[in-house]
């Protein structure tokens, strides 16, 4: 019997189609992309059309043997790499080295791994698409003319092992930007009054001055307070009630996802891309085997196809209520740059139901999952809604007023309970004219904010906002600016370090029509237009490269050069009383005095939050360490990849080096000597000893507190 041969991307999607189709089909993997530009070149050629030079990845020439094998043998090929631009691209390769064999292929598509979805794909087979293809192509090239040219620029006048990128260098800029402004902001103070007020039923209302609007100083908030507090009757001058709708959200694209996955389940954008992929391919769910649980996740289309809105409003009016359903579809309209041919991220199956798939998926995978199962089912039910009610309140001239709601119909948060729903109830039966009495007056002081530092979730927004990148962007970029040390994650937020600072400052200066978010976002508009055939792709590498060159040429000649021009820090040395100059190293930044050779004295540095430069004191050593053991030189303190240590001050003639030995002094006194038992550090972890060393030697062991568990032992 004659069999066709279907190729995907990865062996889980292979397993998982494969069950589908049975023996009419081999399902064999590509393991990614076949083909990739060479290491050691640009591989982009400038002068003949942007041609690129994609050649069969070394790893990869075995794999590409066997697949022409097997092609050769099968009576169909068919293409079904992701239905997006590097998905056409994978396709693509595989059929030029295909077509060597004189074998024809066909490609298909589809955005859930499904039987359904499968067979109807291979039921209606298309061409290759160019203009996608070109799209990626233009995207790739793009990328390596700045990757090839911009980072070893950036290896010259820094360090090696930089990089520079169309998208990476502008949200570097954006977060470098954001801490510009936080290290510029001036508080200003503010004061706000509150009065506790209670009705005749002794019910508690809290109520918030609003006239005088604008309280600026302690003595303006006590006046205010004492208007109130001197008030011959408090009376509820007016009370509107209204109703108000909460409408549930679409379901997911790849940015909410990353998005919400962030702030609800604290996963990066990686960790829950890679997640995502899994419950896309296939988990194994017993003897049923390998389902893909998820539709494609590489999307920024919020439509859901007409069979998945028939599954889940059924699922709505069985398993919910039909209360919650509403009387037609929710609708959510794509963005004028999304493909329409994409679904929203949704579960596959809508009875799949979190609680059915527990003893398969990982507490990961099931988290996620739930997350998506249920923000799909909410998109299609009715809104919540609340009763919201406004109290103003007269102190003789002093305006207040107190606000309140009560949720009436809970409908999609019974499935998907937005953040910040908790009610904030008053008292029944108040109304117009009643009066209250004041307990006491509250007033605070505050301070304005500077704005907030980006998290994961808020600069994908942002990204996503400013049209800067696509879905399959967002999650590489945020890796790659950790991963090349220009910024780094503390409590969630991200701080640029001082690598990241000259980095963005260097290229946003030299090249400033090229880092630029306006420029970017309209990048991505024309490969959207490359891809839709509205432009090719050679007049829109042209357009770009003609662009680039002009800021790249004048970049070589004027880029500042740190390694050779250090900058002043503002700090006097400590030893000759010199400048203190920012220097960067084998090691990182320090601050090397100006007076080197003659003076080599070194410090670490930090930034405070209005961004001025904070010596860093090495730990000081014990009295021990301060002298070498092999000359009797004077030991120094010394900076490299780990940290301080003690070098000999003989250098070059004597190259002996110690860790930095510091003093815990403890509680506990010597019992020998009397004198302060202290925690050294030695080849078996901590010990005690005598900090009158070395007059006196003695040690004991150092405990931690704890009674050993074992029964009988003391």
């Amino acid at each position: 019997m004659a069999r066709s041969l279907m190729l995907v991307e990865s062996p889980t999607k292979a397993r998982t189609i494969k069950r589908y189709l049975g023996k009419r089909f081999d399902v064999e993997a590509t393991m990614g992309h076949i083909k990739d530009l060479p290491k050691t070149t640009i591989g982009v050629d400038l002068e003949n059309g942007f041609k690129l030079n994609y050649r069969v990845k070394p790893d990869k020439r075995d794999l590409v043997k066997r697949l022409k094998k097997l092609a050769n043998s099968a009576d169909e090929v068919y293409l079904a790499s992701d239905p997006d631009r590097e998905g056409e691209a994978i396709a693509w390769h595989v059929a030029e080295e295909l077509s060597k064999t004189g074998k024809k292929v066909r490609r298909i598509t589809f955005h859930e791994i499904t039987k359904n979805a499968i067979e109807e794909a291979v039921n209606n087979p298309r061409g290759l698409d160019s203009a996608l293809y070109n799209a990626q192509m233009a995207r790739r090239a793009i990328d390596r003319i700045v990757g090839y040219t911009m980072s070893p620029l950036l290896w010259k006048r820094v360090k090696r092992g930089l990089s520079a990128g169309r998208v990476q260098s502008v949200a570097l800029s954006m977060i470098c930007a954001r801490e510009e402004e936080i290290e510029a902001f001036i508080p200003r103070e503010f004061w706000t009054v509150e009065a506790l007020l209670e009705t005749q039923n002794h019910e508690e209302i809290i109520a918030k001055v609003v006239k005088p609007k604008d309280i600026a100083t302690e003595i303006e908030a006590e006046d205010v307070a004492r208007q109130i507090e001197s008030t011959p009757k408090i009376v509820i001058s007016g009370i509107v009630k209204r109703k108000k709708k909460r409408n549930p959200s679409p379901p997911f694209i790849t940015s909410t996802l990353q998005q919400e996955a962030s702030r609800r389940l604290m996963f990066s954008a990686k960790k829950t891309m890679v997640i995502a992929q899994q419950l896309y391919e296939g988990i194994q769910l017993g003897s049923m085997g390998p389902e893909g649980l998820i539709t494609y996740m590489r999307t920024d289309s919020p439509v859901i196809s007409t069979n998945a809105m028939t599954a889940v409003r059924e699922f709505i009016q069985s398993s919910i209520g039909k209360e919650y359903l509403p009387d037609k579809p929710n609708v959510y309209k794509a963005k004028k740059t999304a493909q329409e041919a994409h679904e929203a991220i949704r579960p596959t199956d809508v009875h799949r139901t979190p609680d059915t798939l527990k003893d398969y998926l990982d507490n990961d995978q099931l988290r996620l999952y739930e997350l998506i199962w249920k923000r799909f089912v909410a998109s299609q039910m009715k809104s919540a809604v609340f009763e919201q009610t406004t109290v103003d309140i007269d102190a003789s001239g002093v305006k207040l007023r107190a606000t309140g709601s009560v949720l009436l119909f809970d409908g999609y948060m019974k499935v998907y309970n937005s953040r910040d729903t908790k009610d904030k109830l008053l008292p029944k039966g108040l109304s117009k004219g009643q009066l209250l009495k004041l307990v006491e007056t509250r007033p605070e002081q505050h301070f304005t904010q500077p704005p907030a530092r980006y998290t994961e979730a808020t600069l994908i927004k942002e990204l996503e906002e400013k049209g800067i990148g696509r879905p399959s962007t967002y999650a590489p970029t945020i890796s790659t600016i950790q991963e090349r040390g220009y910024v780094k994650k503390d409590k969630g937020v991200f701080l640029p370090t001082e690598l990241g600072r000259d980095v963005s400052r260097l290229l946003v200066k030299n090249y400033p029509n090229i880092i630029n978010v306006g420029f970017t976002a309209r990048m991505e508009d024309t490969l959207d237009e490359i891809e839709e055939g509205k432009k090719t792709y050679v007049e829109s590498m042209e357009a770009f490269y003609s662009r680039y060159i002009k800021e790249h040429s004048k970049a070589e000649k004027e880029m500042e050069n740190l390694k050779t021009e250090p900058r002043p820090s503002g700090i006097k040395c400590d030893l000759c009383g010199r400048e203190m100059l920012i220097k960067i190293g084998r090691n990182g930044y320090f601050l090397g005095c100006s007076g080197y050779p003659e003076c080599r004295n070194t410090k670490d540095f930090t930034r405070d939050e209005k961004g001025n430069i904070v010596v860093i004191e090495p730990p000081k050593p014990d009295g021990d360490s301060l002298i070498c053991d092999k000359c009797g030189a004077p030991m120094v303190v010394k900076h490299g990849k780990y940290g301080p240590f003690l070098a000999c001050s003989n250098y070059p003639e004597c190259k002996n080096t110690r860790p930095i030995k510091t003093q815990d002094t403890t509680d506990k006194l010597c019992d020998k000597c009397g004198s302060p038992m202290v925690v050294k550090h030695g080849k078996y972890g901590p010990f005690l000893a005598c900090s009158n060393y070395p007059e006196c030697k003695n040690i004991m062991p150092y405990t931690i507190g704890l009674s050993c568990p074992v029964p009988g032992c003391n």
